[in-house]
């Protein structure tokens, strides 16, 4: 009986003793990997969930207002998120997207300029602007231009303009309004050099749902099908694509405005500035820091930085500031971290710091 126990062994396997009649297998070690649910766990949505959850357990005063502040953020943003869906799942289904991405072929620097110019103009906060950053992914414009829009979008628009110039002056305000657009073009053509090395190849993060193809062209002409709701495989992919970058949108843009909201509600906006108060290169470069990871709405910046102007901070350091405050907030950043790989994520806070101290240093030396 031994005998044939040994022999039944796979090569190499370790035998329990002879008399107990069998071999068990070791009992697999405990691990936090194998723990169920710990992907619903740790999911967005979770994050999402918990955080009103959290309010309303340890700080039952401020719920509503947490609450309140966070969806009428996201309803702001729904017009932006339900026009870029259904323009990527129009595009898709039809199999027009290689179209639009070949629109930019040989026209890379065009490109750059357009769209640090229009960012200049679009009236988009950091967190707006992310569903457009998608559809532009998903149809394969080059990631050069999309930086460029991705950079100078959030940091100027008509509206704030004004309101910059009523509270701080035409010179800060023009001045804001050139390095956002200087930023654009400065982040577009450094990411064009860049991808001539290779270094972003593919840089949409593998599981979003703003890369794949669509249906493609009409096998017949060669072209794209716009009326795609006569074939029902187009149809069943516009389907498809709306629910998916719908759910792919609202479930980050959700968890970024949870995350604003806790930032308004927890951490003051006139604290945050009085940080970064003081003169010369190190307040410039500390309320670059400061300003990246904070929420400071464009509307209510200029007046409070030009109190804090007036007991003594920099023009550098406030100019610094707001431009590290637009491009690269904490909710901003983690919607941002849903779409790209980490090396395109790390080039745009690169781009986001180094251009905020610039211009907190050029702007310094002009006024």
């Amino acid at each position: 009986m031994t005998d044939a126990l040994n022999n039944l062994e796979p090569s190499g396997a370790s035998c329990c003793a002879p008399k107990t009649g069998c071999c068990t297998a070791p009992e697999p070690k405990w691990s936090w990997k194998s723990f169920p649910g710990r992907d619903y766990l740790f999911s967005t949505w979770t994050i999402v969930l918990a955080g009103p959850v959290l309010v309303l357990l340890f700080d039952r005063a401020q719920f509503v207002p947490f609450v309140v502040f966070a969806v009428k953020a996201f309803g702001g943003t729904l017009p932006y998120i339900a026009f870029a869906v259904a323009l990527i799942a129009w595009l898709k289904a039809s199999g027009a997207e290689a179209y639009v991405g070949k629109a930019f072929e040989g026209r890379e620097t065009q490109a750059i300029v357009l769209a640090a110019l229009f960012g200049g103009l679009a009236p988009f906060c950091s967190c707006e602007v992310i569903p457009f950053i998608a559809g532009l992914l998903a149809v394969g414009a080059p990631l050069s231009a999309i930086m460029a829009f991705w950079l100078s979008s959030p940091l100027i628009d008509p509206p704030t303009l004004l309101i910059t110039a009523g509270a701080l002056g035409w010179p800060f305000a023009i001045g804001k309004a050139v390095f956002a657009v200087g930023l654009g073009l400065f982040g577009g053509f450094l990411v064009s050099l860049l991808l001539r090395t290779g270094v972003f190849a593919n840089p949409v993060k593998t599981g979003s749902s703003v890369g794949g193809c669509g249906c493609g062209a009409s096998p017949k002409t060669g072209r794209p099908v716009w009326q795609f709701w006569r074939e029902i495989d187009r149809r069943e992919k516009f389907g498809a694509e709306l629910k998916a970058n719908t759910l792919f949108l609202v479930k980050w843009l959700a968890l970024a405005y949870v995350l604003e909201a806790a930032l308004v509600t927890y951490v003051p906006a006139d604290l945050i500035a009085t940080v970064v108060g003081g003169e010369g290169l190190g307040s410039i470069v500390i309320s670059a820091l400061v300003g990246m990871p904070a929420y400071l709405n464009s509307y209510v910046a200029p007046p409070l930085l030009a109190g804090l102007m007036d007991q003594g901070m920099s023009a550098g350091a406030a100019m610094a500031f707001m431009i590290a405050g637009a491009v690269s907030s904490i909710p901003a950043m983690a919607a941002v971290w849903s779409l790209v790989k980490p090396r395109v994520f790390a080039t745009y806070l690169g781009l986001g710091f180094v251009g905020a101290v610039l211009s907190g240093l050029i702007f310094q030396l002009a006024v």
